[in-house]
């Protein structure tokens, strides 16, 4: 796989601000916010996008739900957020899967973005 913008930062090559880090994950702020708390859940093993996980690798897929909720609750959200991943070249800007994780409104209106 290419280098992405997130290896660099895993890698440190790159400043980025890292609210949370572990050895599978790190989770930064999302340069582009969608919503008042917007962060990335990057695993730190370089996948090219959902697509390129084992299906069977049900660690992997156990581990990446489970640390959306930590961080949920450590940004104070997990009363009310969202989590969403694009897959594929056509809708994914960083070939490097990424989890978003989501919230921080105040009233429904305020979520209108990506909502069913």
């Amino acid at each position: 796989m290419a280098e992405t913008i997130f290896s660099k930062i895993i890698k440190r090559e790159i400043p980025s601000t890292i609210r949370f880090e572990d050895e599978d994950f790190i989770v930064i702020n999302d340069i582009y916010p969608k919503a008042p708390v917007h962060v990335l859940i990057i695993p730190k093993k370089a996948y090219e996008s959902l697509e390129a996980v084992d299906l069977n690798d049900d660690i992997f897929y156990a581990k990446l739900l489970k640390k959306a909720r930590q961080v949920a609750k450590e940004l104070g959200i997990s009363d009310n957020y969202k989590i969403f991943m694009n897959i594929g070249k056509d809708v994914q800007d960083i070939q490097h899967l990424h989890l978003h994780l989501m919230g921080g409104w105040k009233n429904k209106e305020q979520k209108s973005l990506f909502s069913e």
